[in-house]
């Protein structure tokens, strides 16, 4: 058995059985970049196993755990649900959030070219779309990544979220059009698909981008924060 801390991929949980299965396919390419490496699954909502349930198991083995959050910025399930599932094991540590992360604006903006978005032209705005917290934190690193972004596209990057932070997102794609952008780009900023992206396609945007899986550079950053937990 390997010494080192098992690592606990933490995902939110989806019914869509793509998002499942992308999800899935981000803990193996972890697993494959690091072979020696005990990776299993938790999630928060939606489906089992609950990483209170994975946390505890491991915890009555004895075997050091670090969770690592699935998820693309700091909200409730990390801060509160993630927090407390690891507060009760003394071999257990939350790793932060995949993002932000300049390789997660870099994924964006692949995508966005690949949806046929320019971006060298100042009029084709773009609205980075969450899923919403209403922890600020959160609400933050959103901010952060759009930022990110912003320094490889011409027109504007603005920010809109599918509940609980402020603007929704096609409040977000009219103010860009007010603004002046001769085409707006929803940019979906969510790993794999489920209710939020396919909600996405009713916010009044010219485009919108496929999640950001498959992507190799994720696993990458999923590493990355669990060996900063380690360390």
């Amino acid at each position: 058995m390997s010494a080192a801390p098992v690592l606990v991929a933490c995902a939110h949980g989806t019914r869509n059985p793509t998002g499942r299965r992308l999800i899935a396919e981000l803990a193996l390419a972890a697993r494959a970049r690091r072979p020696e490496l005990v990776t299993t699954a938790a999630f928060v909502d939606v489906q089992p196993p609950t990483v209170v349930d994975v946390v505890a198991d491991l915890a009555a083995e004895s075997r050091p755990a670090v969770v690592v959050p699935l998820l693309l910025s700091g909200g409730y399930h990390v801060h509160v649900d993630i927090a407390q599932a690891v507060a009760g094991s003394p071999h257990a540590v939350a790793a932060r959030p995949l993002g932000p992360d300049p390789r997660l604006a870099a994924v964006l903006l692949d995508r966005l070219t690949e949806a046929g978005a320019d971006p060298r032209d100042p009029l084709t705005a773009v609205v980075v779309a969450a899923a919403g917290s209403s922890d600020p934190r959160s609400v933050a690193d959103v901010e952060e990544t759009a930022d990110l972004l912003q320094r490889s596209w011409a027109g504007p990057v603005t920010t809109g979220y599918g509940a609980s932070a402020q603007p929704p997102v096609p409040d977000a794609v009219a103010a860009a059009r007010r603004a002046g952008a001769e085409r707006v780009v929803v940019a979906a900023y969510l790993l794999a698909p489920g209710h939020f992206h396919d909600k996405l396609a009713a916010a009044g945007a010219d485009v919108v981008t496929a999640p950001l899986l498959p992507d190799e550079r994720i696993a990458a950053v999923l590493l990355d924060r669990y060996d900063a937990a380690v360390g």
